[in-house]
């Protein structure tokens, strides 16, 4: 055990009961999965669907991990039955291809609504003034679970960051009134490495933390 102990020992410390810890293990290796995990971690997170098939296939089979990614529609039969939530369902295409796969194999599929909360062009997540007509979509699809909402903020300071998280919660609250069978507010999925602290004093009770605890993210 090395930098990944020591790093998680330090994120633990600084989140409060109830607050899900997913360890962002995009571009890392199986070796730096297995470390966390010997820290007692099981929540992981990946951005690509075939990063992420490949450990479901090679790695402890009680870790529940989570596709925080973009989602191509040609990529969901790839990904159906290997994760524990898909933290980033935006649109109805991708909606109707999760639930006809999940349909056909007979499961049902966990995820959150991803909200493009600062309204920006270059990321993936839905706008909060197409959210309504959404949820009002999802209503007929009998295979997909929502659970809550994930939410990655525009860079800014904190003062900005909190504004955004704010919002978020606000939201999240907003929706809770309108639960009803297969839509539940359990998840407000929100906060990474620079700004997880900032996201739970704003209501936060799920944060990806990936540089944090791995250290800088390889590219490729």
């Amino acid at each position: 055990m090395g930098i990944i102990k020591n790093n998680l020992d330090e994120i633990k410390i600084t989140l409060p009961e109830g607050v899900t810890l997913i360890a962002v293990s995009k571009t890392k290796p199986n070796e730096a999965v297995l470390e966390a995990y010997e820290c007692g971690i099981r929540d992981f997170g990946e951005n690509k669907v075939q990063d992420l098939v490949l450990k479901y296939e090679t790695l402890p089979k009680d870790i529940r991990w989570h596709f925080i990614g973009a989602l191509q529609t040609n990529k969901v039969r790839k990904l159906i039955g290997k994760t524990f939530l898909i933290q980033s369902l935006d649109r109805a295409s991708l909606a109707d291809e999760i639930n006809k796969i999940a349909s056909k194999k007979n499961l049902m599929v966990d995820a959150l609504i991803e909200v493009n909360i600062g309204e920006e062009e270059n990321k993936s997540g839905i706008f909060l003034k197409d959210l309504a007509e959404f949820i009002e979509y999802l209503k007929d699809l009998e295979h997909i679970n929502i659970k809550g909402l994930m939410a990655i903020i525009p860079q800014g300071d904190d003062a900005q960051n909190k504004k955004y998280f704010k919002r978020m919660k606000e939201v999240f609250m907003e929706l809770k009134s309108k639960e009803y069978d297969r839509f539940h507010m359990e998840i407000l999925s929100m906060g990474m490495s620079m700004d997880y602290l900032s996201a739970i004093e704003e209501g936060s009770n799920m944060v990806r933390i990936g540089t944090g605890i791995f250290g800088n993210r390889n590219i490729r």
